[in-house]
């Protein structure tokens, strides 16, 4: 399918479903009060390794899901819509990796949220484009910095409910993933 057949609802589908799923555990989360939250990344520990499937379905508080309901859904439109032949991969990567070195390597917390993708899927659609040189890649990452800039500050510690970890290592992720991805010869479909 072309790019002029594809359709932004279309990209959607992804990201809406993984939407979909983060506001039906949180509404299960309010209504029934399962403290879902609970299942977040523990790092370095046994049960937490759960969390690196669960942590970014997962939410403290309406604000924390609002948050990052649009940014991932408009984030993962973007890329599911203009590189479709690699998105999954990308947003697999941005997934799971982010989590597995949150898991490793952040301070020991309760790590919860979807922010750390969002940073994943930011940061390889804001380098992609660097890293790739072709001008239409160039073009959405200027787009996504543009609008995106103000998650740099995310990355550096400034409050201690908030894991500055996931989001240092989604940025990671995305820019390494964006490296690795930018000699394929064929990224749009």
């Amino acid at each position: 399918m072309s790019t002029s057949q594809r359709t932004i609802l279309g990209s959607s589908v992804v990201p809406l479903r993984l939407t979909f799923f983060m506001w039906l555990l949180f509404m299960a989360d309010f209504v029934y009060g399962f403290n879902l939250t609970a299942f977040g990344i523990h790092p370095r520990s046994l049960s937490g390794l759960i969390g690196i499937i669960t942590a970014p379905v997962l939410h403290a508080n309406l604000t924390h899901i609002i948050s990052n309901t649009v940014p991932l859904l408009f984030l993962g439109a973007v890329l599911f819509f203009f590189y479709a032949r690699i998105a999954s991969a990308v947003f697999l990567r941005c997934y799971f990796f982010t989590n597995i070195l949150v898991w490793l390597f952040a301070r020991s917390a309760n790590h919860i949220g979807a922010s750390g993708l969002i940073y994943g899927l930011a940061f390889f659609l804001m380098s992609f484009g660097i890293f790739r040189r072709d001008f239409f890649s160039l073009l959405v990452s200027l787009v996504i910095i543009f609008f995106f800039s103000y998650l740099f500050y995310g990355i550096l510690p400034s409050n201690p409910y908030v894991s500055w970890e996931s989001h240092l290592f989604g940025a990671v992720v995305g820019v390494t993933t964006a490296i690795s991805f930018s000699k394929l010869k064929k990224v749009y479909r």
